[in-house]
């Protein structure tokens, strides 16, 4: 399903889900008529702008909010001219399992939306680099985040887009065993080495996050 206000921009990227396969069940133009096609129909996934009528500010991340309460098995990919911040942490807050925020600009290089929808769509995540530099911003005085090297932190960053080793190994052009050892060194700066019962990666983004 898919939430955005602009009647051009909705219909373009109807078309672009249809022609790469994807069943779009509804497209509509304000959170409230999202919410109630959720409800009657529980999509794989939604995609949704965070500006939507009637006040223009942040009704689409709040209904990205109360689908992800409500149903937590409908993946959700937040799309925004902006980084709402406080939002988007909270929409960070709990799983990221099924979770993305990317900026609009974005979904003018065709490829890379369609790469974080499919990511988001099979459980994964993926945020954009700017949200989470900004997020990163907003919290980078917490410890023991200041622990960690500046490659470190860069491997992290990519860790909170979504990213596997194996894409972190290729995008930092270094081999996978280096971007494996950094993960474990983060991990054990961030007290992550023993955990059990969790995603280790899931608690680093949490912690690098400021949740």
């Amino acid at each position: 399903m898919l939430a955005e206000d602009s009647a051009l921009l909705r219909e373009g990227l109807v078309r672009l889900l249809k022609e790469e396969g994807h069943d779009v069940l509804a497209a509509v133009g304000d959170a409230d008529a999202l919410l109630e096609a959720v409800a009657g129909e529980r999509p794989e996934a939604v995609v949704v702008d965070v500006r939507m009528p009637p006040t223009h500010t942040d009704e689409g991340l709040r209904a990205a909010l109360e689908i992800r309460r409500c149903w937590p098995e409908v993946k959700v990919l937040v799309l925004s001219q902006y980084v709402e911040k406080k939002y988007a942490t909270e929409l960070m807050s709990g799983s990221i399992d099924g979770v993305g925020y990317l900026l609009k600009d974005r979904v003018a290089q065709v490829g890379d939306f369609l790469d974080a929808l499919d990511r988001v769509g099979a459980g994964g995540t993926a945020f954009d680099p700017e949200v989470v530099r900004q997020l990163l911003a907003r919290t980078s005085h917490a410890d023991p985040l200041a622990r960690l090297t500046a490659r470190e932190r860069e491997v992290l960053e990519l860790m909170a887009q979504g990213l596997t080793n194996a894409s972190i190994a290729q995008t930092l052009h270094v081999s996978q065993s280096a971007v494996e050892k950094h993960v474990n060194a983060l991990f054990d700066k961030l007290a992550l080495s023993h955990t059990t019962g969790y995603s280790r990666r899931v608690l680093a983004v949490l912690r690098y996050l400021g949740s």
